[in-house]
């Protein structure tokens, strides 16, 4: 990855992002799909870029398109960060990484994602859940509570999604393009092959 510039991801990862919330608006689905982008960048590159790369995509789209998008870019980002920790410490071609990075994903996207429909636009922001948002509404639920709620699964959901997804294409990334996304289990390869030695001797 050191002999592929951010520059070359950059836009990538932004355009995947927005292909993403592309899709998910045409299909008409209650998840998000714009941070696929963000995922990938995070893996291979690091918390910082995948940061970056997640609050851009989110200022494009809020700049050309829906300004809602704009202050949802935070989300975004800590995406990235999360990602991107979890891939320097874990790598992401595992089958477990994605699946804890949903997990954690899934409480903290809602617990800054929520108080921002709340305050800045009373909760609806124009997305496939509001509908579900509504209906926690009608249930008797606060404004906030079901802002969060509404959340939890579809975020699980996407992120799931986007994670596998996003490991996927890793396993199917020349060597030299996966970056931290392969640095664990570069490592455990190292401390096997250093435990052989030791053990020869």
């Amino acid at each position: 990855m050191k002999h592929q510039p951010i520059i070359i991801f950059m836009p990538i990862g932004i355009a995947v992002n927005i292909i993403g919330l592309v899709i998910n608006t045409e299909l008409n689905l209650p998840l998000f799909l714009d941070s696929i982008g963000t995922m990938l960048a995070a893996a291979t590159m690091g918390p910082w870029a995948g940061a970056l790369i997640g609050f851009l995509s989110n200022l494009i789209v809020g700049l050309f398109k829906t300004p809602i998008n704009i202050p949802f870019g935070i989300v975004n980002a800590i995406i990235g960060i999360v990602v991107g920790y979890l891939s320097r410490k874990r790598g992401f071609e595992d089958l477990v990484t994605p699946l804890l990075a949903s997990l954690i994903l899934a409480v903290i996207c809602p617990v800054i994602a929520a108080p921002i429909a709340v305050y800045l636009f009373g909760g609806v922001t124009g997305g496939n859940i509001d509908t579900f948002y509504a209906v926690l509404l009608e249930s008797g639920y606060k404004i906030f509570s079901s802002a969060f709620l509404v959340r939890i699964p579809a975020n699980l959901a996407d992120k799931l999604i986007s994670a596998y997804l996003v490991m996927a294409v890793i396993r199917l990334l020349p060597q030299d393009w996966k970056g931290i996304a392969c640095s664990h289990s570069r490592a455990d390869k190292r401390d096997k092959h250093h435990d052989n030695e030791v053990t020869d001797k």
